[in-house]
């Protein structure tokens, strides 16, 4: 069992700082790293795997250091998000390049490609592939050796619903045989779906740690902004602000509704069509106005 840890480490690129002062332990299991486009996750994987070197701080694996250091590809396996591959060869030649780069030849190339479920084309060149067939030979290569680390970037990219649930039950597998699995995403339901712990980067900053649901409910618990649209929109509004689930309305003009935020999302979810009915006022249309992640993980790093 294996543990890469992250101590006050930052990378800076000139004047842009990708990663600003992170602290963390990713140990066996599978682990989401979740965040929103842009937020640094790629740049962290990438000093996890020793491509990058941190401006600031270390990485290691197992009190050995990452950087400049080979050692560590005996025990870990990189699937990263860019598609650079060699297309000119098929997928079993390229399992097979990786394989013999660790000592290993047809055998465990072969394995790998099973694992992954392409032994069907692993005959046909890599320029042929679809997006998600590239993901996985390159998952392939990244297990043919059999790391007890698994580091791997937006995996689920290109992937139909099959794939992603085969590739899903593959990591949890790994997961459960003790490896150590971290997976980057910006996507909530696919980290929901396969790691009980997260780590959440917004902006290059930890924002929060632990278990998915305890995060989860803090994302739920956020104020959550509406746009409603009545036939009445001051009389909803001095009904709704009189109750506490809300703690702000404003009447925009130009857009002819209300702009509510609510504190209490089970409470409002439940008073809006109760107060519209009791007023006799129509509803519009109701409709969300925050719902991105990056509002979703702004509200964690404030909280």
């Amino acid at each position: 069992m294996s543990t890469l840890t992250l101590e006050n480490v930052s990378r800076w690129f000139g004047n842009v700082v990708a990663v600003n002062d992170i602290t963390m332990t990713i140990g066996p299991g599978v682990t989401g790293l979740l965040g929103p486009n842009g937020a640094g996750k790629s740049t962290l994987l990438n000093m996890m795997g020793g491509f990058l070197a941190p401006s600031n701080g270390t990485v290691t694996l197992d009190d050995r250091t990452v950087w400049r250091n080979e050692s560590i590809y005996r025990d870990i396996g990189i699937v990263p998000e860019r598609e650079a591959m060699y297309d000119f060869l098929t997928g079993r030649d390229f399992v097979l390049a990786n394989a013999e780069l660790h000592g290993l030849g047809r055998k465990e190339a072969a394995r790998a490609l099973a694992t992954v479920d392409m032994e069907h084309a692993q005959d046909r060149r890599i320029s042929t592939y679809s997006k998600g067939m590239r993901q996985r030979v390159k998952m392939a290569s990244a297990l043919v050796h059999e790391p007890s680390v698994l580091l791997l970037d937006e995996p689920f990219n290109g992937m139909d619903p099959r794939q992603r649930m085969q590739l899903m039950e593959l990591l949890r597998h790994m997961g459960d045989e003790g490896r150590t699995v971290l997976f980057s995403s910006h996507i909530l339901e696919e980290v929901e779906q396969l790691a009980s712990h997260i780590e959440v980067i917004v902006a290059g900053r930890h924002a929060a740690s632990g278990d998915f649901r305890r995060i989860r409910r803090l994302m739920t618990d956020r104020p959550h902004r509406y746009l409603v649209r009545s036939d009445d929109d001051r009389a909803l509004a001095a009904a709704l602000i009189a109750d506490p689930s809300t703690s702000g309305i404003e009447v925009d003009l130009e857009e002819g509704a209300l702009r509510i935020q609510a504190v209490d999302f089970g409470r409002f979810t439940t008073l809006l069509p109760r107060v519209a009915r009791d007023h006799g006022i129509r509803l519009l249309a109701v409709s969300p106005s925050d719902e991105s992640l990056e509002s979703v993980f702004s509200y964690l790093v404030a909280a």
